[in-house]
């Protein structure tokens, strides 16, 4: 009888161990699913404003070839060829899911 009494607490001692670890476990998940929620939303800001200001980029390049510079006129001839093809892409694809 003893025994089993011995046993029972050993098995109680570390059924309780495993509950509190399962428990900081939990806890410890839902933190870092905070954080990666916290990350993906920075992440997609930062690519965001990458967007605009690439387009900020474009724009001014635009802007610029209208001066009298032979080089930017080039390089702005080339920026609008670049705008056209992807144009044409995304009505090609649009076109593809109808």
């Amino acid at each position: 009888m003893a025994d089993t009494s011995i046993i029972l607490s050993e098995i109680e001692v570390k059924l309780r161990k495993l509950i509190d670890a399962q428990h900081r476990l939990i806890e410890e998940n839902r933190q870092l699913a905070g954080e990666n929620q916290a990350l993906r939303e920075r992440n997609e800001a930062l690519i965001r404003s990458g967007q605009e200001l690439q387009d900020k980029i474009n724009k001014t390049t635009i802007v610029n070839a209208l001066g009298n510079n032979e080089e930017e006129i080039k390089e702005g001839r080339r920026l609008i060829k670049e705008l056209i093809k992807e144009i044409d892409q995304c009505v090609s694809i649009l076109n593809t899911k109808e």
